[in-house]
């Protein structure tokens, strides 16, 4: 039987420095074959972005997609954007919060992400291959729409990320973060068909990355059920004072990056019949 081909994509480019350099050497080593990049993160100037560059010139099978970003505690791109808190996002909590109320302007929320998309152009000088969400807002009630609406109309040849997993609802249950993400992918599927914008057929990566746990013990079940062209997300770094000025996840991150930089991680790949080359 051939293997299947997954996208196993580290989120998070720009984030930090560190964040940045592990991505690098993940790339290099063809450890993982696609990154999203945070174009709002505090690490995201053009030494960063060469860098990048050179690191998919080794790996040129390694896509680069926009890491669209509208929760604390980054700032957005467009002057007008609201609603906020100290000029940052709103935090995750209060945003999913408020999209579920119906308390957004979908207008102000699609013009941000529109800038951001821009901003990639500006940046790679060519459209993102794919667009996803950081912490999953693109999944969000009214911002779902904006969203895909941003990403047809500035970046028609991308593909978008859903979340929702290829497994049985009985083992499903167990993760209710993961569970979450299935029901709002339900949405995100169809109206992104409607819209005719391809997405990933299955999705794995969910965990609890703040209490951390044994990584390749994660990694196994996510590879579990994943279909062919699956997608993994992962979020490996080098834990430094940028990461932790910004985000609460921290040395989970060094262990991901252990574990995929390890020979056990291809080990477990040709045992569950995958691989990261293109099809």
């Amino acid at each position: 039987m051939p293997p299947r081909r997954i996208w196993l994509c580290a989120d998070d480019y720009g984030m930090s420095p560190g964040v940045n350099r592990a991505i690098r050497d993940l790339i290099e080593k063809k450890r993982i074959n696609a990154t999203s990049v945070m174009v709002v993160g505090g690490a995201i100037d053009s030494a960063e972005i060469d860098a990048l560059i050179q690191a998919v010139a080794a790996n040129p099978n390694c896509a680069i997609g926009l890491h669209a970003t509208l929760t604390a505690p980054f700032h957005p791109l467009t002057m007008h954007f609201k609603p906020l808190d100290g000029g940052q996002f709103w935090p995750l909590g209060k945003l999913l919060r408020a999209s579920l109320l119906r308390q957004l302007d979908p207008e102000i929320i699609q013009a941000e992400l529109l800038a951001q998309i821009d901003a990639f152009k500006q940046i790679f000088n060519r459209a993102p291959d794919y667009v996803d969400g950081h912490q999953h807002v693109q999944l969000f009630p009214q911002i779902r729409d904006a969203f895909l609406a941003a990403v047809k109309d500035a970046a028609p040849g991308a593909w978008v990320r859903q979340c929702g997993r290829s497994l049985p609802l009985a083992q499903r249950l167990n993760n209710p973060k993961a569970l979450l993400l299935d029901a709002l992918s339900d949405t995100f599927r169809r109206t992104s068909t409607r819209a005719g914008i391809a997405f990933n057929p299955g999705f794995a990566g969910a965990y609890d990355m703040v209490r951390g746990g044994e990584f390749s013990t994660a990694m196994q079940g996510f590879l579990d059920g994943l279909p062919d062209g699956g997608l993994v997300m992962c979020h490996p770094g080098f834990v430094d004072e940028t990461l932790v000025s910004v985000d609460n996840v921290t040395h989970q991150r060094e262990r991901e990056y252990a574990f995929l930089a390890s020979d056990d991680f291809p080990q477990l790949l040709s045992a569950s019949n995958v691989t990261l080359d293109p099809a």
